[in-house]
């Protein structure tokens, strides 16, 4: 097999799985006070929770994309750039930034400044997006959903590996030996690339030789022959299997005791999964269903510390992935409750998974 590496690749850890937590900044209104949580409030907090993710020793802290009333973050480089400003290690990525959307070159110009401004901890996370209102407000039409994505992920990477770029495209003026400046402090700016669970994404991923985020939803079995498939996809296009990456998300939230956690978590999420599910039809999802979700092979991480290790251990055995992020503050939980989440995944739960995960492949 050939060493082959792609712009935007990047190794794996070196010292067991990193862990980190990421936000789409839900504007969901509170089930237990029945109040609207404002925008500025929940951005404010979120910065705030990024800097006790910092200081308490995770490893990455994200932030998505959406164009919606319910949800507080548009512009992910500028958010993660205030977190830069105030934190001093954790590495910042988007979660995702929809690229389908967007345009190649500010994105990169924007997540440049970001590492500048970090001292070279940006990183980039590409989806097509789950959500579709992104289209029309910019002018995209969504009958080339998959080509768009292609197209503009192509002009990314070789933003990324090149000072200057000749390109061009279906979707966008073309270049002609142009310069983008100023460079990022990193010789390339890590590129992810986010998954659903469509096999051909999965391939596209493999084929770049890019890391790949998994989104777990259901049952965490079915994602194993999607990992098998970017992972033989990347070994047949020449890359190195060492550098064929897999990060996993999955809703999250840890309490001192499992029935506690729960508890507090159910009402929050219920209503989370009525708002953004559409196969909830804006139902409350029921508490029988809720622990079903939270067992020990459910894809919902909700229970006490050793709870939460013994999942993200026994997803680490069936997939293989050397990142986990909790989104964290699902359904508009508040701020102290996040916090304490936060605080006891970072030093109770992430300790006992690197020990666990260090130097195993």
């Amino acid at each position: 097999m050939s060493d082959a590496t792609s712009p935007g690749a990047m190794p794996p850890p070196a010292s067991g799985m990193e862990v980190g937590v990421f936000t789409f900044g839900e504007l969901t209104t509170d089930p237990v006070t029945n109040r609207a949580i404002d925008p500025a409030v929940r951005l404010r907090e979120f910065i705030e929770l990024a800097k006790l993710a910092d200081q308490a020793g995770l490893d990455v802290v994200g932030v998505g994309e959406h164009h919606r009333p319910d949800f507080a973050i548009a512009s992910p480089a500028v958010v993660l750039a205030a977190i830069g400003a105030v934190t001093r290690q954790i590495r910042l990525t988007s979660t995702v930034t929809v690229l389908s959307t967007s345009d190649p070159v500010k994105v990169f110009e924007d997540f440049t400044a970001l590492d500048l401004i970090s001292n070279g901890r940006a990183e980039i996370t590409a989806g097509r997006g789950a959500y579709t209102e992104s289209f029309p407000l910019f002018g995209n039409d969504l009958g080339d959903y998959d080509e768009l994505f292609d197209e503009k992920l192509g002009l990314l990477l070789q933003l990324n590996s090149s000072e200057r770029v000749t390109w061009s495209g279906k979707h966008r003026p073309a270049l002609h030996d142009v310069g983008v400046y100023p460079r990022p402090v990193q010789p390339e700016l890590p590129v992810w690339i986010a998954v659903g669970g469509t096999p051909s994404s999965v391939q596209r991923a493999g084929r770049l030789g890019l890391p790949l985020y998994l989104a777990i939803l259901g049952q965490p079995e079915r994602f194993v022959d999607l990992a098998e498939l970017y992972r033989h996809t990347g070994s047949v296009a020449g890359h190195d299997a060492g550098r064929l990456r897999i990060g996993i998300t999955s809703h999250f939230f840890v309490g001192a005791t499992s029935q506690g956690a729960r508890k507090t978590f159910f009402p929050y999420y219920s209503r989370y999964i009525a708002n953004n599910m559409p196969s909830a039809r804006g139902r409350l999802m029921s508490r029988d269903t809720f622990d079903a979700w939270a067992s020990p092979r459910g894809a919902l991480f909700a229970g006490s510390p050793q709870e939460m290790i013994e999942k993200i251990l026994w997803e680490r055995e069936i997939i293989g992935h050397d990142r986990f992020l909790a989104q964290i503050g699902v359904g508009g939980l508040p701020f102290a409750d996040a916090a304490n989440s936060i605080e006891i995944l970072a030093t109770e739960v992430a300790p006992a998974v690197r020990r666990a995960t260090s130097g195993r492949a």
